[in-house]
């Protein structure tokens, strides 16, 4: 994730508020990793960081790096590409992509990153260049496109791993990070979109200068400019002291009861109310307790066809309905 390094213009142009919010994205990201690993090791729901805000949190972070890709696509080559620096970085990146997908593949082999956001950020690097003589209007269109794509174009031909890291498939894909070419590249023509834009306007200028107060400045410049190397080490570094954390204090372990009423729960919810669903599965478990056959319907021993567990399910149902 070295959009500083990978595509920016010389030192000399910088540009202070852009590697300050480059900055600030990745400080943001190390809180949703930290949320992760914590999941990871059990102290939150699962799921917990996939859905909800967690989820829209890890999108607007996502969309921020690689609008701030595109926008330095443009500042970097809007001229003149520079073929020696932009080879250089690219580079950097597909090596740095690949360590990883190595290390995934070997840590979490069920759910290795295999198109992550490095991966795109290699990709979108050289797609951009074939946007950067268009007029602004054509980059935003063709922006809008990718990103309503899926929408549109998804179809099982593109089911084939070959094909994944376009995001068209209709199967669901898993890995622990998947940032496929639609609709993410989206993202980076947007910030093409609007590099060109202030470029028009004379409005590059709002970005140059610092942010206050100084050392936080200094600190956010710092992490901008050295993006890959904090995307590279953050998360080890996490991931060890929750890992340090959890041999401390072990996260809660929840009890076989707790495990089976929420998946009864949330199975029941998909034709019931909530309030229904929480009394019914707390007899189901009253029941099954009662009867001595709970550990044989916790081990799927016993499933919905067992005629002792469908005389429950008719016991509990009849108990809680609405009067």
């Amino acid at each position: 994730m070295r959009q500083a390094e990978t595509l920016n213009p010389p030192a000399k142009a910088r540009l202070g508020k852009l590697d300050a919010l480059r900055g600030i994205a990745l400080i943001a990201m190390a809180t949703y990793h930290t949320a992760w690993d914590f999941e990871f090791f059990g102290y939150l729901e699962p799921g917990t960081t996939g859905q909800g805000v967690w989820k829209l949190y890890a999108r607007i972070i996502a969309s921020t790096f690689l609008a701030l890709v595109g926008f330095s696509i443009v500042l970097a080559h809007g001229r003149q590409i520079r073929w020696r620096a932009f080879g250089i970085r690219l580079a950097q990146i597909i090596v740095a992509a690949l360590a990883i997908t190595l290390v995934t593949a070997y840590i979490t082999p069920d759910n290795f990153v295999f198109f992550g956001i490095l991966h795109q950020i290699a990709a979108a690097s050289v797609l951009g260049l074939l946007f950067l003589r268009l007029p602004a209007l054509i980059v935003a269109i063709a922006a809008a496109a990718v990103i309503a794509a899926p929408h549109y174009l998804i179809s099982s031909f593109f089911d084939p791993p070959i094909f994944w890291w376009l995001g068209l498939s209709e199967i669901l894909i898993r890995s622990n990070d998947y940032v496929p070419i639609f609709p993410w590249f989206g993202a980076v023509l947007a910030g093409m979109t609007v590099a060109k834009i202030m470029q028009h306007f004379n409005a590059l200028k709002l970005l140059a200068g610092n942010v206050a107060p100084a050392w936080l400045d200094r600190l956010l410049r710092f992490i901008g400019q050295h993006s890959l190397a904090f995307y590279l080490i953050h998360q080890p570094i996490l991931i060890s002291c929750v890992f340090l954390i959890s041999q401390l204090f072990p996260p809660a372990v929840a009890t076989p009861q707790e495990v089976f009423g929420k998946a009864c729960i949330q199975s029941c919810q998909n034709d019931n109310d909530k309030v229904f669903c929480q009394k019914f599965c707390n007899c189901v478990i009253g029941q099954t307790e009662t009867q001595g056959i709970f550990d044989d319907v916790f081990a799927g021993r016993r499933d919905q066809s067992d005629p002792q567990m469908q005389e429950i399910a008719g016991i509990c149902t009849q108990q809680n309905l609405p009067q």
